[in-house]
């Protein structure tokens, strides 16, 4: 009945009682409330919304629910990145290894794909034998050993958020500002960290394409750290068109690797510098952002952070010769190159159809329990302000059979825009927000 109550009040605008969602969040994990009314009051919430003190508790209801790791005895700063969702999104690939290789702890706590976005899980997943499962007990010994861990939401951390997070996927009620804030911050507070850095995706392709929703995002969960004793740091990055050239599991893990041996896209160098600065800076290892940067591009030219990356895999039971033969990555049967229909200027490279295009290979789920496949993707040369001529390769479609290359290919026609004129990008990065207000920096 109290479910049904909840369901009711929200549909109509009402307010939640602090002690209403924590009793309903209990019920949930016990099974005493089914996954078709959590779907609905979901709906009734990014519908009628949260205020701030509804989401702060459903954010700790989520926490309560399960265990924290105590990571207080590791004698260093300890940072996660968490980024909000993107197309061509491997920035946490690189910045886990290169980051911790640099004296900061990193317990990084990531996602599988929601909606047509990808997840960091299922790429990591495309090394052979990488295991994401691992207990609080051996995410804690890692850190020790290594300093890095590359986890997912173990059963032991918010399962509450852990099934909602599921069902949220599967029924369209991903785009809410609570919800959003209310998953990310009870997983991040549950690690034990020194300090946070979040990268807020704005565009045509994130979550919450409109700016100010974005800011009103970022500024929630600076505030939420700020709150818990976690500083927290947010910045707005472009989501407007992929990030890097490669979209899909196995292909953007190849696309981390090389940028961590110094040969990655500008765009994915870009952000990740930018988010890494704030990481070491965080955790103290840096004085401040223009040391950080030093300390990264040495970190990359010397070989560290690509070693630091082979321990990691070795650690977690993948084959760690992937850093040095990417090749040996799950690879596509089918590859095709997609060439301009006409002469003129890339226009747009719309993300969501790419994402969508992603779904529809095999690499992206429909359902929860969707099996997918690591191989597939898009590899997209052309950028947005590009001139290309008719004919010109611009993209190349991996996939399973020739199936998959027809939806590939449509995907792209639809992604691809060619016009006479071009459109101007969003800035890579625009905002930094920090408990000290909204910085513009656009570049």
């Amino acid at each position: 009945m109290l479910a049904y109550r909840l369901i009711e009040r929200k549909r109509d605008g009402g307010v939640l009682a602090r002690h209403e969602i924590r009793e309903l969040a209990a019920a949930y994990e016990r099974g005493d409330v089914a996954d078709y009314q959590m779907a609905a009051l979901l709906m009734a919430i990014v519908l009628r919304g949260l205020d701030r003190e509804e989401t702060i508790a459903l954010m700790e209801s989520m926490l309560e629910s399960g265990a924290r790791l105590d990571l207080s005895d590791l004698g260093v700063g300890r940072v996660d990145k968490h980024s909000t969702g993107g197309v061509g999104d491997k920035v946490s690939l690189v910045l886990a290894p290169l980051v911790s290789s640099l004296g900061v702890a990193v317990p990084m706590m990531s996602g599988r794909g929601l909606a047509h976005t990808g997840g960091t899980l299922d790429k990591l997943e495309s090394i052979a034998g990488f295991r994401t499962e691992l207990t609080l007990a051996e995410a804690r010994s890692q850190l020790g050993r290594i300093g890095c861990a590359l986890i997912g939401q173990s059963r032991e951390i918010a399962p509450v958020d852990r099934k909602l997070y599921a069902l949220r996927d599967a029924t369209a009620t991903v785009e809410s500002i609570p919800l959003i804030a209310a998953s990310i911050m009870s997983k991040k507070l549950a690690e034990g960290l020194t300090g946070l850095v979040l990268d807020v995706k704005r565009g045509s392709g994130a979550f919450l394409p409109d700016t100010a929703r974005a800011l009103e995002l970022a500024e929630l969960m600076v505030s939420i750290g700020k709150t818990h004793g976690v500083p927290t740091v947010a910045l707005l990055t472009a989501m407007d068109r992929p990030l890097g050239r490669a979209c899909g599991n196995a292909l953007e893990v190849e696309e981390a690797i090389h940028t961590l041996h110094g040969e990655g896209p500008p765009d994915l160098i870009q952000v990740s510098y930018a988010l890494g600065a704030e990481m070491l800076v965080l955790g103290g290892a840096a004085s401040d952002a223009d040391a950080a940067r030093r300390m990264m591009e040495v970190a990359i030219s010397s070989g560290r952070a690509a070693e630091q990356f082979r321990r990691i895999i070795e650690e977690q039971g993948g084959n760690p010769t992937v850093v040095d033969d990417p090749s040996i990555l799950p690879q596509a049967r089918e590859v095709e190159l997609y060439t301009a229909p006409r002469s003129g200027i890339v226009a747009q490279v719309e993300p969501r159809a790419i994402g969508r295009g992603i779904v529809a290979l095999g690499g992206g789920r429909t359902r929860m329990d969707d099996r997918i496949d690591h191989s597939v993707g898009f590899v997209i040369s052309a950028r947005p302000g590009d001139y290309v001529t008719a004919g010109e390769p611009v993209a190349t479609v991996f996939a399973r059979d020739m199936a998959g290359v027809a939806a590939g290919m449509a995907a792209l026609s639809e992604a691809l825009v060619i016009g006479d004129e071009g459109e101007i990008p969003l800035p890579l990065l625009s905002h930094r927000v920090t408990a000290a207000g909204v910085e513009r920096i656009d570049t």
